[in-house]
């Protein structure tokens, strides 16, 4: 059941929606796309709205992909005329080769996703909604997809996601919107909004939860139940010294120090490094390093210390660290830090390079002619 959600979407804009199963994403979507009526309040738009919900819905398994999409299509309310002169394009966007013409019943989920794909985006809509369906898809389909979207997204329309995959809403949301038993919990930026999703989901602990600025002036979501805290962190050199600006490739030290303020049974350690939209460029925990601490008392003191090299790419980077009592927060959260510590990663030595890692690439060229 939804209640006082409002919101809206313009032209352009990208937005995610997330949220625990059972808070209400699907229940939201088939209002918007009319399959779903509501109580009260009321759903406005305006334009053409193509949606992507449940995988084959309205598909008829006796069919075949053509004559599937023909039958989709003209549900869209496109023509007789209109669908015949799209119908090239669709069959060739989702590349099943000799399959669009078998039925339905024969598809893998993932063909039948290619051809709702497709179907669905064979025209340009004025709002553009994409449930859990790409998931499916194999991976060069969803970046096949993804593409098409952005595109959409650079000529005006307007994307409704929903999705688990962070990294997905993250790359194509300009914002995202927390469901949350029905309502809004947050509206805004796609890390913040994410941050506090991941502490909703261990709320069954009796935790504090934080919302404030990082040194940049950028959201910090800090949370837990408190029996062990993280109170320092350090970004240092090899030699000790402390940084605030890193080379790319340079080895570093995260320096982590650790407060035991009650007894616990078992201590594990995560740490990781997130470029500026949030996404994790690398991270672990001591779980999987098998390094589990056990059996701590009140009053202890630990230093951990996390070595690597920064082989990332320029730009503004934060340290995440959590303290938790298993591979996951998920039964216990200690202590949760997100954008702990802010680093800025410069090229001063390595050969021009784009993207946000960084490895040591050498070409080789066989058969150049000399003379």
């Amino acid at each position: 059941m939804l209640r006082n959600v409002d919101f809206s979407v313009c032209a352009g804009e990208a937005v995610g929606i997330v949220g625990a199963n059972g808070a209400g994403k699907s229940t939201l979507l088939k209002l918007i796309t009319g399959t779903l009526y509501p109580t009260e309040g009321k759903v406005e738009f305006g334009g053409r709205i193509a949606a992507i919900l449940e995988l084959g819905m309205g598909f008829n398994p006796e069919l075949t992909g053509r004559q599937n999409a023909a039958h989709a299509a003209g549900l869209m309310g496109f023509s007789a005329a209109e669908i015949d002169a799209a119908m090239a394009d669709i069959e060739a966007f989702a590349e099943i080769g000799e399959y669009f013409d078998q039925p339905i019943r024969t598809y893998s989920s993932g063909m039948q996703m290619r051809v709702a794909f497709a179907v669905a985006t064979a025209w340009r809509p004025d709002l553009l909604i994409v449930d859990e369906a790409l998931s499916v898809g194999d991976a060069y389909f969803q970046h096949k997809s993804f593409d098409r979207i952005r595109a959409f997204n650079r000529e005006g329309s307007a994307l409704l996601l929903v999705s688990h995959d962070k990294a997905a809403i993250q790359g194509l949301c300009d914002r995202a919107i927390l469901l949350d038993h029905g309502q809004v919990l947050k509206d805004g930026d796609p890390e913040a909004v994410f941050d506090l999703y991941n502490t909703l989901l261990s709320r069954h602990q009796d935790q504090s939860v934080e919302e404030s600025s990082a040194s940049d002036g950028r959201h910090q979501m800090i949370s837990g139940t408190g029996e062990a805290t993280i109170d320092r962190i350090e970004l240092r050199s090899q030699e000790g010294s402390r940084l605030e600006v890193v080379k790319v490739g340079q080895p570093i030290e995260v320096k982590l120090t650790v407060s035991v303020h009650q007894d616990i049974e078992a201590l594990v350690l995560g740490c990781g490094i997130k470029d500026r939209l949030g996404q994790m460029m690398f991270g672990t925990n001591t779980y999987h390093t098998q390094q589990i601490l056990r059996d701590l008392k009140a009053g202890q003191q630990l230093v951990y210390t996390m070595r690597c090299a920064a082989n990332l790419g320029e730009g503004s980077y934060s340290v995440h660290a959590s303290l938790v009592d298993s591979e996951h927060h998920l039964n216990k959260n200690y202590h949760w830090i997100d954008r702990g510590l802010i680093f800025e990663v410069i090229n001063m030595d390595k050969p021009f390079f784009v993207g946000c890692c960084w490895n040591d690439l050498r070409f080789t060229i066989d058969g150049v002619q000399h003379g």
